[in-house]
């Protein structure tokens, strides 16, 4: 025999490792067993030596167990003492100790659970004895518009639950004996095919059904049970609901009623679907709402679909169709296009070209008044005085032409037209659309001289070529750069290439050069016709007169100074000498050769006078004031006779050309014949003083008289 405190030291083990504990038991009694008593369930693993430990049996709660089991402790076997039924409890979860006598717990616990088995004691029952039920005409056969309800108190999931149903009768057995169908599982009623096509041409009355559920599933025995069915056919409410008119932006209490479908069966649910989706909804009645303001520029047509469908959610028959239309209010304004790019019009386009056709699009419902778009031209207006409006508009479609008022290239217009729904009635919105219209040139003008007459232009006939003899403008009145191009050509008076033109491409300046030398034997003067012409085509009509210029040039022979015989000229006068008297005789190296002509540049007494052809120098008054020895100096100017003016062809005074390349001016001319002159009386007056000096050695000579010098 093993020692007490062994005993005591395993089990002691055995509480310090929970994991040493023995397992689950799970025991399975039957239902109503009819045996006898105490029944024995199965041997507890109690320890072999219990020592003076006691056995403790107890529910879940750890109290003390009430219920129909014990533990025999001679053999340790859990048994059961009276008959169980499931249908009160149907599991039972027990725990057994071994315990000492103060409550120390020697062994266990021991969890035990007692299933009951269940044993078909139970009869199916009906929810209802009686069933009453509408049926609509138009029901589609195998649809359920019944679902029957039975319950049985066996076990779930066994075959004592396991129920079936079926018909037993119909009455009346009309139009045929066989109108429904039941499901057997599910309970669910509904017309058979026959009875489908038959039920039109049913009976006014009510159909009476008597039908079973019966539980075993499908095993001929099992308990039954039975109920009656009463099906009152009615005429079908189901029917279209034709086209539904709703305003848009319709002020109402949302939601608002707009239509009812109504299925004249019982056990009903509708369901409702928009296409497309839309703010739409159906009650339990069947009755439609709109549950908010509509838009039609947003959706202006929604077909909706009612279905009445089972609480399986299968649908009796065909869905009704509702065609809602949203009806249109004048919400939305003319819309015009995006402002785009410049329209071009090339100038002098004639009156009637169409420049723009606008197009202001409405939202509103299209061919109503509210999306009746006019037009009216707002600017540019009318200028005050004009006879005809630049641009033209039809109200109708929106054409804008031309006008006749003349247009100018170069003008950059903005054409501001308001677009008006409502035909322009009082009422209508509008807005405004914005045109630009650019005026294009074309190559209508032809370049002109800015002056046709050039010269005349009097050139030496030994003046080089290349010499620029004359600067000619044109302009061109076009705007495009392109049409300003212009050519130039002498057109005649340069038959043997005297003349030559340069120019650049880009220019209006033409210079007109020499290109050959001058020759006054052979032409003493030319007539030299420039044109000028655009190098683009010119549109319109042809060059004018202005587009020529003629330069008149007229070649100077080149003639020789004139020669005098001697360079200077000296005269001893008496201070007395009478007015007239004559001096001495300027005289030129050759006199057969040309005339000339004589003038005093600078006599500041105005003692002396010359004669202009003969070169006769004379006193023109009494020397007054003057002195014995004193000395008086004056230059004589001899020139050509046919210089006095140089006539051109038209009887006019020959011009002379700007100053020319190699050349010096008047003014530089005039001054070096000045200092010329300048030297030649300084030499005279340094003659005339040393004759002076020598004359006062003289003393022969008479006292009264004064030298007198002339010097060219």
């Amino acid at each position: 025999m093993v020692p007490a405190w062994l005993w005591l030291l395993c089990l002691s083990v055995i509480q310090a490792f929970p994991e040493a504990r023995a397992a689950e038991l799970r025991v399975e009694v039957p239902e109503n067993y009819g045996g006898n008593f105490p029944l024995y369930l199965t041997k507890l693993p109690l320890p072999r030596e219990k020592a003076e430990g006691r056995v403790v049996l107890s529910g879940d709660s750890g109290m003390a167990a009430e219920g129909p089991f014990a533990v025999d402790p001679d053999s340790g076997f859990l048994v059961v003492t009276r008959a169980l039924d499931r249908e009160e409890q149907a599991e039972y979860q027990l725990q057994v100790t071994l315990e000492t006598e103060d409550g120390h717990v020697l062994w266990g616990p021991q969890h035990v659970i007692v299933h009951v088995k269940d044993e078909n004691d139970q009869v199916p029952q009906f929810s209802q004895a009686i069933y009453r039920v509408r049926l609509s005409q138009g029901t589609r056969p195998g649809i359920p518009f019944l679902f029957l309800e039975a319950s049985d108190g066996d076990a779930p999931g066994t075959a004592n639950s396991d129920l079936r149903f079926q018909i037993l009768s119909q009455a009346p057995a009309q139009a045929s004996s066989d109108m429904f169908q039941l499901e057997p599982r599910l309970g669910a009623l509904a017309l058979s095919p026959e009875g489908s096509t038959s039920l039109d041409h049913a009976l006014a009355g009510p159909y009476q059904l008597l039908v079973q559920v019966k539980d075993m599933g499908d095993q001929a025995s099992g308990h039954q049970a039975t109920a009656t069915i009463e099906i009152s056919v009615v005429e079908s409410t189901w029917v279209p609901l034709g086209t539904i008119h709703l305003a848009e932006n319709l002020e109402v209490l949302y939601p608002h009623h707009i239509s009812q479908a109504r299925w004249s069966g019982g056990d009903v649910h509708y369901h409702l679907e928009s296409q497309p989706p839309g703010p739409f909804e159906v009650d339990t009645e069947g009755k439609l709402h709109v549950t908010r303001e509509l838009d039609r520029e947003a959706q202006a047509e929604y077909m909706l679909q009612v279905w009445a469908q089972n609480s399986h959610g299968e649908d009796y028959t065909a869905p009704l169709e509702l065609h809602v239309v949203v009806t249109d209010e004048n919400d939305n304004r003319p819309i015009c296009l995006p402002r785009g790019p410049s329209v071009s019009i090339p100038e002098l386009s004639s009156p009637g070209t169409e420049v723009t056709r606008l197009s202001a699009e409405d939202a509103d419902a299209p061919g109503s008044p509210n999306s009746h778009v006019v037009y009216r031209l707002l600017s540019p207006e009318p200028i005050e005085g004009a006879e005809g409006r630049t641009f033209e508009l039809d109200p109708t479609s929106g054409s804008v032409t031309l006008g006749t008022a003349p247009l100018k290239a170069g003008q950059n217009i903005l054409l501001q037209v308001l677009a008006i729904d409502l035909a322009g009635a009082e009422g209508g919105l509008s807005s405004t659309c914005e045109v630009a219209v650019r005026i294009t040139d074309i190559n209508d003008h032809a370049p002109e001289f800015t002056t046709s007459q050039i010269g005349p232009i009097s050139l030496p006939e030994d003046v080089e070529p290349e010499t620029l003899v004359a600067t000619l403008m044109a302009t061109d009145a076009d705007l495009e750069p392109a049409f300003r191009l212009m050519d130039f050509a002498i057109e005649a008076g340069n038959m043997e290439g005297i003349f030559g033109l340069d120019w650049e491409p880009d220019s209006g300046h033409v210079q007109l050069r020499l290109r050959k030398n001058l020759s006054y034997e052979a032409a003493p003067h030319h007539k030299v016709v420039v044109v000028v012409r655009n190098v683009e085509e010119l549109v319109g009509p042809g060059p004018g007169p202005g587009s020529t210029a003629t330069v008149t040039v007229l070649v100077e022979r080149m003639i020789p100074p004139p020669k005098l015989d001697q360079e200077s000229y000296e005269a001893r006068i008496p201070v007395s000498t009478p007015a007239g008297s004559l001096l001495l005789t300027i005289q030129p190296s050759d006199p057969m050769s040309r005339a000339l002509r004589f003038s005093l540049v600078n006599d500041s007494e105005g003692w002396l006078c010359i004669k202009e052809f003969s070169g006769e120098v004379h006193t023109a008054q009494s020397l007054h004031g003057a002195q014995p020895g004193d000395s008086y100096t004056v230059i004589v100017e001899a020139q050509d006779a046919v210089i006095v003016c140089r006539c051109n062809v038209e009887g006019q005074c020959m011009r002379k050309v700007g100053r020319m390349k190699g050349m010096p001016t008047k003014l530089s001319a005039v001054g070096i014949l000045v200092g010329t002159l300048a030297a030649i009386g300084f030499f005279l007056i340094l003659i005339f003083t040393h004759l002076a000096l020598a004359r006062k050695k003289d003393l022969d000579q008479p006292a009264d008289s004064v030298p007198l010098k002339a010097a060219v």
